[in-house]
């Protein structure tokens, strides 16, 4: 498939070919739903913890008779049911990682690149370098593509282009090696150019 390739100031700079296995799928919103909860899974810290009955300070004194008191049988008061015992079966730190094999990933990336080029949410453009790093200079060019909310991928950050999309509230900019599934769904668009277009392709072939 045939895209327009533009400039950063919006205007035409040539067309480009897309290919058709990777921006022309029609999109699985359940192969999407799998990959952005494996991704969110996989980031949890997972590091909450509780104090359980052996980890709570306290003496374990038998503090009433076993017969005779007219209530229940307790050994100590760092039973969960005390107030200052422990949590009976309360979280421990560990992994909430899920598997997803691999190739299951790569489709769901194709699906999520071809969501935008159906949706139109797609605008590639020749190069993402820039003179000096003004914020500024970047917000005035990124209006003129119509531009407020986006992931923008080359094939390597340039270091001030880097640097100016840092300071910009929902623009966000990665190098192709981490173009991702959630980053890209998340951004109402996705902003390529030339050379992430070519990386894209060379990685998911």
């Amino acid at each position: 498939m045939k895209a327009d390739v533009l400039s950063i100031e919006n205007k035409k700079a040539g067309s480009i070919d897309l290919d058709d296995g990777i921006f022309g799928l029609e999109p699985r919103k359940d192969i999407l739903h799998r990959c952005v909860v494996y991704q969110l899974a996989k980031r949890q810290q997972g590091t909450h913890k509780t104090k359980e009955r052996n980890e709570v300070s306290g003496t374990t004194k038998k503090f009433g008779r076993q017969k005779g008191s007219g209530g229940a049988r307790h050994g100590n008061r760092k039973a969960p049911l005390f107030r200052g015992g422990g949590k009976a079966h309360g979280p421990r730190p560990r992994s909430h990682a899920i598997s997803l094999p691999k190739k299951v990933r790569q489709l769901a990336l194709k699906h999520a690149l071809s969501s935008k080029a159906a949706s139109g949410s797609l605008v590639i453009i020749d190069e993402a370098k820039m003179e000096n790093a003004k914020t500024k200079t970047l917000v005035d060019a990124l209006s003129k593509l119509e531009i407020s909310n986006a992931l923008i991928v080359d094939a390597s950050v340039d270091e001030h282009f880097g640097l100016a999309t840092r300071n910009l509230k929902g623009v966000d900019m990665l190098p192709v090696i981490g173009a991702n599934v959630y980053d890209i769904l998340r951004k109402d668009k996705l902003v390529l150019t030339k050379a992430a277009v070519e990386g894209l392709e060379a990685r998911l072939k």
